[in-house]
C-alpha cells in the first residue's frame, strides 16, 4: 500500500519514489552538516573564552600570592621588631630588679657578718677560759694517777714474786708430764698413719677402677666392659669394641693406678697381659704421669693418660680399631663385591633412586630461587617506600624551619650510625 503526498503549493498529489527520498536525505544531510559546523564554531569560541578566563584567573592568583607573601614578610618583620623591643624592655626591668635584690642581699650579709664576728669573739674568750680550767684539772688528775700507780706496782710486784715461785714448780712438773704424753701420742699417731696409708691407697685404687668401669659403660653403651676379678692375674678391665652393626672389632685393656709415683715396670707388665688376653691396645690410667710426659701419649707400645683424658683417648682408639676392622673386612671377597657394586650402579633401581634425588634437588633449587626473587621484590618495594617517607619528612622539616625561622625541632628519623638516611637541614 502506497501513501500519496500532496504538494502544499499546487495541491498536486504524487507518490514518493527513490529519487525523491534520496533528494530529501541529501538535503537533510546538508542541513545536519551545517548545524554541526555551527556547533563546532560555537564550541571553539567557548573554549577560547574559557582559556582566556583561566589565564586571567591564574594571573590574579599569582598577584594574590605575591601580595600575600609581601604582607606576610611585612607582618613577620613587624613582629620581630616588636619582639625585640619587648625583649629589651624585659631584660632592662629584670636587670634592675636583680640589682636591687643583690644590693639588699649584700646589706643583709654585712649585718649577719658583724653578728657572727661578735659571736666568734665571745666563743674564743670562753674557749680560752675552759682550756685554762681543763689544764689545771688535768695536772691534778695526772698527779693522783701517778701516786696510785706507784702504790699498785708495789703490791703487784710482791704478789707476782710469790706466784712466780709456785708457777716454776708446777711448770716443771707439767712439762715432764706433757713430754711423756706427747711422746706416747707421737708413737701412736705414727702407727695409725702407717696403717691408714696402706688401707687408703688400696681403697683409692679400687674407687678409681669402679669409676673407670662406670665411665666406659656410660660413654660407650653398645660396647662390652668386662671386669677382671680381684686376685686374678691380669689388668683391671677389658673394653670390647663393637661397630654400628654389633660386630666385635677389637679389645682395649685398661690398668688403673692411683699412686704418688709412676713405676716403669707397669708398662712391660701390661704389655704381657695384653698379649695373653689378645687385646689390640693397652692403656694405663694413672694419677701421676711419667716425668717425661705432661699429657697423654704412647710409651713403649702402651698408651698412658690421666683419668680426665681417658674418655677422649678411648674415643680415638676405638675409632681407629673400627676403621682397621672395616678395612680388613672390605678386602674380603673383593672381586664379588666389585661385581655386585657394578650391577647395582647399572640397575634400574639405582637409576630411579638417582632420578628422584635429582628431581628433589631441582625442585628445591627452583623453590629457593622463587623465594629469593620474591624477597628481592619485597625489599625493593620497601626501599621505595622508605625513600618516599624520607622525602616527605624532608619537605615537612623544610616547611617547619621556614615558618619557625630556626632549626629548633629535631626531625631526624635515624641515628648518627646511619649517615646515609639522615635528613640534612
Amino acid at each position: 500500500m502506497t501513501t500519496a503526498i500532496t504538494c502544499p503549493s499546487c495541491s498536486v498529489q504524487f507518490e514518493p519514489t527513490d529519487a525523491i527520498r534520496d533528494e530529501i536525505q541529501k538535503e537533510l544531510r546538508l542541513k545536519m552538516d551545517d548545524w554541526r559546523k555551527k556547533k563546532e564554531d560555537e564550541f571553539r569560541q567557548k573554549e577560547t573564552s574559557l582559556q582566556q578566563m583561566q589565564q586571567q584567573m591564574e594571573h590574579q592568583k599569582q598577584q594574590q600570592e605575591e601580595e600575600l607573601k609581601r604582607r606576610l614578610d611585612a607582618e613577620k618583620k613587624r613582629i620581630e621588631e616588636q619582639l625585640s623591643l619587648e625583649l629589651k624592655k624585659n631584660i632592662t626591668e629584670e636587670y634592675d630588679t636583680r640589682l636591687k635584690h643583690f644590693q639588699k642581699l649584700i646589706s643583709d650579709k654585712d649585718e649577719k657578718l658583724k653578728a657572727v664576728q661578735k659571736v666568734e669573739l665571745e666563743a674564743m674568750e670562753l674557749k680560752e677560759k675552759l682550756m685554762s680550767q681543763e689544764q689545771e684539772m688535768e695536772l691534778k688528775l695526772k698527779k693522783s694517777i701517778l701516786e696510785e700507780r706507784e702504790r699498785l706496782q708495789d703490791i703487784l710486784k710482791k704478789e707476782e714474786e710469790e706466784r712466780s715461785k709456785l708457777r716454776d714448780q708446777e711448770y716443771q712438773m707439767k712439762m715432764k708430764e706433757l713430754e711423756k704424753q706427747l711422746e706416747d701420742q707421737r708413737k701412736l699417731a705414727e702407727e695409725m698413719r702407717r696403717k691408714a696409708e696402706q688401707g687408703s691407697m688400696q681403697l683409692q685404687g679400687e674407687v678409681q677402677e669402679l669409676a673407670l668401669e662406670s665411665l666406659l659403660k656410660s660413654t660407650f653403651p653398645f660396647d662390652m666392659v668386662n671386669e677382671v676379678a680381684k686376685g686374678v692375674r691380669g689388668a683391671d678391665c677389658m673394653l670390647t669394641v663393637r661397630n654400628n652393626f654389633g660386630q666385635e672389632c677389637g679389645q682395649i685393656l685398661y690398668e688403673s693406678k692411683r699412686t704418688k709415683d709412676f713405676n716403669a715396670e707397669w708398662i712391660e707388665k701390661l704389655k704381657a697381659n695384653a698379649r695373653s688376653a689378645g687385646a689390640e691396645v693397652a692403656v694405663i690410667v694413672t694419677q701421676t704421669m711419667p716425668k717425661d710426659m705432661d699429657c697423654f701419649g704412647e710409651k713403649n707400645g702402651v698408651w698412658i693418660c690421666s683419668f680426665s683424658e681417658v674418655k677422649a683417648l678411648t674415643s680415638v682408639l676405638r675409632d681407629l680399631i673400627i676403621k682397621v676392622h672395616n678395612a680388613a673386612k672390605s678386602h674380603e671377597n673383593k672381586g664379588d663385591k666389585m661385581q655386585m657394586l657394578y650391577a647395582y650402579l647399572t640397575s634400574h633401581e639405582f637409576s630411579e633412586q638417582w632420578k628422584a634425588i635429582r628431581e628433589g634437588y631441582m625442585s628445591m633449587r627452583i623453590s629457593i630461587q622463587k623465594e629469593r626473587d620474591q624477597m628481592e621484590k619485597m625489599w625493593k618495594s620497601r626501599e621505595k617506600q622508605l625513600d618516599k617517607v624520607l622525602l616527605n619528612a624532608a619537605h615537612i622539616r623544610g616547611s617547619i624551619e621556614g615558618i619557625a625561622g630556626m632549626e629548633s625541632v629535631d626531625l631526624t628519623l635515624t641515628t648518627t650510625d646511619e649517615p646515609n638516611l639522615l635528613l640534612e637541614g
